[in-house]
């Protein structure tokens, strides 16, 4: 298992310093720093000065040696707009993106599972056909499309729920079901198609010759195996939904880190932009690590072949 955890983590840190290059690279050759820095307006001059002032007339290894060297300080640079720290600026959005995340994937799970194994087990039903027609119709409809229809409806016609901000639980109902009603239809896919395959094993047909209730057999044995694909896209889609909230909340005006995201790719804040992606990226690689060593632990045929 120590093997296991030690070969992972180096494929993590590398994958993490591959996506801080290419993030860097792209932040100083797609928009001109110090263009976003003094405005479209400013001069020639002042330009000049700005990229003299920020190092940004060095040559791009140089400025990356020194970007490196303040990540291993903790320093993710300053705001080009407000002059913060950008650590301060994301540490006050992370805490409504994270619970954002948090009830958009308890939804999406407490759906998914329960219709997944209920698919499975009147496989090729009429309750097996709505299932699938329901999966199909939550991963066609865009999330920006299904945020607006639940703003109409729940916010504007029958007014029960806030529809913008994030100053309590209530705010993030609409914002969670929206996000989560995409992740849905992958995991319950995935679930009845788990528990169809795990229901037909020779073990669970012995289980039952040996008498044991069906009940024990379906939570005891077939869906704690059904469930080991289900934790590695349960990572994938929680990291997803930290990527994709930005879109939501944009939406629904929730002061998180997507929607600092849409508000400095729309000001040029590059550090700003850097800091939050490589962020996700390293949120998203940290989720897949442990959901490899969940999966190790739960089959052991795993940290064999690895």
């Amino acid at each position: 298992m120590l093997g296991f955890l030690f070969r992972r983590s180096l494929l993590a840190l590398f994958v993490v310093f591959a996506i801080s290059v290419i993030t860097f690279v792209l932040s100083h050759v797609a928009v001109d720093p110090a263009t976003g820095i003094a405005g479209d307006s400013a001069t020639d001059a002042d330009l000049a000065a700005i990229r003299v002032q920020y190092g940004f007339d060095q040559p791009l290894m140089t400025q990356y040696a020194g970007y490196l060297a303040d990540l291993a300080r903790g320093d993710l640079g300053r705001s080009y707009l407000s002059g913060e720290p950008v650590g301060q600026i994301i540490a006050e959005r992370v805490p409504a993106t994270a619970l954002l995340a948090c009830l958009s994937l308890l939804f999406a799970l407490g759906i998914a599972i329960p219709l997944g194994v209920l698919a499975a087990l009147h496989a090729n039903s009429w309750l097996d056909r709505m299932a699938l027609t329901l999966a199909v119709v939550g991963q066609a409809v865009p999330n920006f499309w299904a945020g607006l229809l639940l703003i109409l409806l729940f916010g504007i016609k029958l007014g029960w729920l806030p529809i913008s901000g994030s100053d309590s639980l209530a705010h993030f109902i609409l914002p969670a079901i929206t996000l989560g009603s995409f992740a849905m239809p992958a995991l319950m896919r995935l679930v009845r198609a788990g528990m169809i395959e795990v229901l037909e094993a020779d073990y669970i047909r012995t289980a039952r010759a040996m008498g044991l209730g069906e009940g024990q057999i379906l939570f005891k044995y077939a869906l704690r195996n059904a469930v080991l694909p289900v934790i590695s896209l349960t990572a994938v889609q929680f990291g997803f939904m930290l990527g994709g909230s930005i879109v939501v909340e944009s939406i629904f005006a929730v002061q998180g880190v997507g929607y600092l995201a849409w508000q400095s790719m729309s000001r040029s804040d590059m550090p700003v932009i850097q800091a939050i992606v490589l962020l996700i990226s390293m949120i998203y690689i940290l989720l897949t690590l442990f959901a490899d060593l969940a999966n190790a632990a739960l089959d052991p045929r795993i940290r064999s072949k690895a």
